[in-house]
């Protein structure tokens, strides 16, 4: 969970899992639909689903029980180099170096690396003198002391380099240079896209429809719709969308509102519209399962975050 996520967000969610999934075999037996929900708002739901099937792994394979190597760690569904070094290290001692961006960003600075923290190559090199200097006793502490000196005071904008332990050996501290490093390419613009959906009514319940298992946001439930298409009206987008998905006739109901919403690598501009059904049985065009629901059941799905603001919208 506190991959690419602050642990005040976190905490929450953390407690709730644990009271619904207390031991491997609880996670295992759960079905996907739950343990998303649990997720629902976290964001990266690839963890989630990763989970959910390392559960199972690990009950197959190891008879429920968390191996503590790294190289059975690695094995397992979901845990990267990463995460097998972080449990290794952390719950079972074994010396074992991770790099994350805190560990990379003090490292940089001390040597006043001059290569792409973004290259393969050089967390390699890095790594490679992280496994010299790692401690055979207490590691895991050797690899939070990195990570919480890189979070705390070794950050990316002013650093405290005046509370800084390594201070003496920092090389970019020496001349002042701390923000020049740790060095990365440009960072490319990120796109737009201008995003419609519709809830569409019938008989007091609308629809939603499960996004296929793998991708973006799989698994999650939501409401029928697309990218505009240049020189489009977000109204015509909608029918368009709308027809496309489900093969549905539909006619425009009221506008319920606009909202903007940041992913790692795009951000969107949603815009949501009642559609009232006319005609058609829904297809599986770009969904794996359709659902004709009541509203008052929404809350029991699992949905996207930019959904759950066109939701908490619809509440308002």
């Amino acid at each position: 969970m506190l991959q690419q996520t602050q642990v005040s967000t976190v905490w929450p969610y953390y407690k709730r899992w644990l009271e619904a999934f207390p031991d491997i075999g609880h996670l295992a037996n759960a079905s996907l639909d739950q343990v998303l929900k649990l997720w629902e708002g976290l964001g990266y739901y690839s963890r989630a689903r990763n989970l959910h099937k390392a559960a199972g792994y690990v009950r197959e394979h190891f008879d429920g029980q968390i191996p503590q190597s790294i190289k059975q760690l690695i094995q397992i569904p979901g845990i990267g180099p990463y995460t097998a070094a972080a449990i290794a290290s952390f719950a079972f001692q074994e010396p074992v170096p991770l790099i994350d961006g805190n560990v990379l960003r003090v490292l940089s600075r001390v040597q006043k690396l001059g290569d792409d923290i973004t290259k393969t190559q050089t967390k390699n090199n890095i790594m490679l003198q992280l496994e010299k200097l790692i401690p055979n006793k207490n590691p895991g502490s050797f690899n939070q002391g990195l990570m919480d000196l890189g979070r705390v005071h070794c950050t990316p904008k002013r650093p405290e380099c005046e509370k800084c332990p390594v201070s003496e050996v920092c090389q970019a501290f020496q001349d002042r240079s701390m923000e020049a490093f740790p060095v990365k390419p440009p960072k490319r613009v990120t796109p737009h896209y201008d995003i419609v959906i519709g809830i569409i009514r019938k008989d007091e319940r609308v629809l939603i429809q499960k996004r296929p298992p793998k991708g973006l946001l799989g698994g999650l439930w939501e409401f029928p719709g697309g990218k505009m298409e240049t020189g489009e009206s977000p109204e015509a987008a909608v029918l368009r969308e709308i027809k496309e998905e489900t093969g549905l006739g539909v006619t425009l109901g009221e506008a319920i509102g606009t909202i903007r919403h940041a992913y790692t690598h795009f951000k969107i501009t949603l815009s949501a519209f009642f559609c009232d059904w006319t005609e058609g049985e829904a297809k599986l065009n770009a969904a794996t399962e359709n659902r004709w629901i009541p509203m008052h059941e929404i809350d029991q799905y699992a949905f996207p975050k930019a959904n759950l603001k066109i939701l908490e919208q619809l509440k308002k």
